[in-house]
């Protein structure tokens, strides 16, 4: 009589099987996470200049550097009667790792108007291209 069951040989099989899939399969869905991740940033961020619009087309002119994306949620002081918000909701201020996306009012990136910025995980200037530390501007 037979005994049923697996031999060492064929569970190693299996085990160096999974343990390629792990090396070669795994990186390329984290990898996509972070590409996800940085075009939900770059949308996130469509949705500001959007409201940044319709705030320039209200009040005649952009949030200072003072007022910051908060004039987009809180009607500043002097603007009170021209501003017609709230322009987004304060989740849209933050990008897909919770960070705050960055106002700069003089813009240097576009020059003659405003950047965005997002800083990516790290939360600190400078980044490897193509990777979760990436900085990420408004175009």
């Amino acid at each position: 009589m037979r005994n049923k069951g697996f031999t060492i040989i064929e569970v190693l099989t299996v085990v160096i099987i999974i343990g390629m899939l792990a090396v070669f399969v795994v990186p390329r869905m984290f990898k996509g996470l972070g590409k996800a991740r940085r075009d939900i940033a770059k949308s996130k961020m469509a949705i500001i200049e959007s409201a940044l619009g319709r705030f320039f087309y209200d009040c005649g002119r952009f949030p200072t550097q003072d007022e910051g994306l908060e004039a987009l949620l809180i009607a500043p002081a002097e603007l009170e009667e021209k501003w017609n918000g709230s322009y987004l909701k304060q989740s849209d201020l933050l990008d897909p790792w919770d960070n705050p996306y960055e106002y700069v009012a003089e813009g240097v990136i576009n020059a003659g108007s405003f950047d965005l910025i997002s800083y990516g995980a790290d939360k600190m200037e400078g980044g490897q291209e193509g990777t979760d530390d990436e900085d990420i501007y408004n175009d």
